[in-house]
């Protein structure tokens, strides 16, 4: 069973087209996707004040996998949304690596002159359950000239190591080259716990490290891309590299990201979450797979808003479920309406990568608007 939260905005129309390209997929490779939708996001809090209801929360636990589309509208607080359904499923569902390919396309234009796919072409593994944006923190005399505000931020050896097991074995199956991404200069306590972590796991792995400070990285990603390959990061680092990332691979537009616990019938690549007690995985439950565009509620229902990174995203969900033939046929579908962006409606656009997908369509015929769909 794959849980559908198509959420907010322009959501729910590009998950529909996701759906239909996985469905397809199902069709041509045999087998059968349950979907199960799930109504969460804005018309929900707006309409009866709960973000995340246990109960749902308990159904979503027992999912294989949970496709989301997008949360958030101007007529609700900043942060209701993100802490109360984002951020709380990542935690409860024990989704310690936040991955984002950043991948340039042909026929996709970067902003950075000479870019091409061979030089912007790595993953970011971002630690997703600790660190800023773990909640710790409070405040004094609210209002007042001499408020106070604090934000703590986690880092454990337990989370940390498993981030980097995973980045590490990732980079293992890539070209063997691992970055660590930090502040060690300022940030010392949290930032030497991340170095000597890295620096004992990628020994074990067999992977070369680097290092670069996250200021450097953010000039080294625009000047020299190809320098990166596997990024690991903290949560902080990894939320605002993969921002960059995504506007030097074409836009936040094209963007899919994994929310994973990496564990299930096929192993994982870097732990399963044990607690350091060795009793377990640690709230595990099904990884979560979202395009990171947002909701824009400004185009919604134009027929704007282009499905590609929904349909990326749900190619990382089947390939994180074993369906690797039918991962690759996404992801070359929605590549190759790409050329044709504004062309199209979402749900045409939609339909042209479902027939790729299906095989009813081949590639070329599409990239050269011979299509009849």
């Amino acid at each position: 069973m794959i849980a559908s939260l198509p959420g907010d905005g322009i959501g729910p129309e590009v998950i529909a087209e996701a759906r239909a390209a996985v469905d397809a997929a199902g069709t041509r490779w045999d087998f059968k996707v349950d979907w199960v939708h799930y109504d969460l996001g804005a018309d929900r809090y707006l309409r009866t004040g709960e973000v995340l209801p246990d109960a749902i929360l308990g159904e979503l636990r027992h999912a294989d996998a949970i496709l989301l589309g997008a949360v958030g509208r101007p007529d609700v607080p900043p942060g209701v949304l993100e802490r109360g359904l984002l951020l709380r499923l990542r935690a409860e569902l024990d989704l310690y690596v936040n991955l984002r390919p950043v991948k340039l396309y042909q026929g996709v234009t970067s902003p950075i002159a000479g870019a091409t796919p061979e030089t912007v072409d790595m993953v970011v593994v971002r630690e997703n359950t600790e660190g800023p944006y773990a909640g710790a923190g409070g405040g004094l005399r609210r209002g007042s000239p001499a408020e106070l505000a604090t934000q703590d931020s986690y880092n454990t050896r337990f989370g940390v190591e498993r981030c980097v097991r995973y980045a590490a074995a990732l980079a293992a199956a890539r070209a063997g080259r691992l970055t660590l991404v930090h502040k060690t200069n300022v940030l010392t306590h949290a930032g030497d716990l991340w170095q000597r972590t890295a620096t004992e796991v990628a020994a074990g792995a067999g992977v070369a490290l680097d290092y670069a400070h996250v200021d450097a990285a953010c000039m080294y990603m625009v000047t020299d891309p190809g320098r990166f390959d596997v990024v690991v990061t903290d949560n902080l680092f990894g939320d605002i590299l993969t921002d960059l990332g995504a506007a030097i691979a074409g836009g936040i537009g094209l963007a899919a990201s994994a929310n994973l616990h990496p564990h299930g019938p096929d192993g994982d690549r870097g732990g399963d979450g044990a607690a350091p007690d060795g009793d377990g995985p640690r709230q595990a439950g099904p990884s979560l797979f979202e395009p990171v565009h947002g909701s824009a509620p400004d185009i919604a229902g134009t027929g704007r808003a282009s499905p590609v990174a929904a349909v990326l995203s749900a190619g990382l969900l089947l390939d994180h479920l074993g369906e690797a033939d039918a991962a690759k046929a996404l992801e070359s579908a929605a590549v190759a309406v790409l050329p044709e962006a504004g062309r199209y409606s979402t749900r045409e656009s939609g339909a042209r990568i479902a027939a790729i997908v299906a095989g009813v369509q081949e590639v070329q015929e599409v990239r050269e608007g011979r299509s009849g769909v």
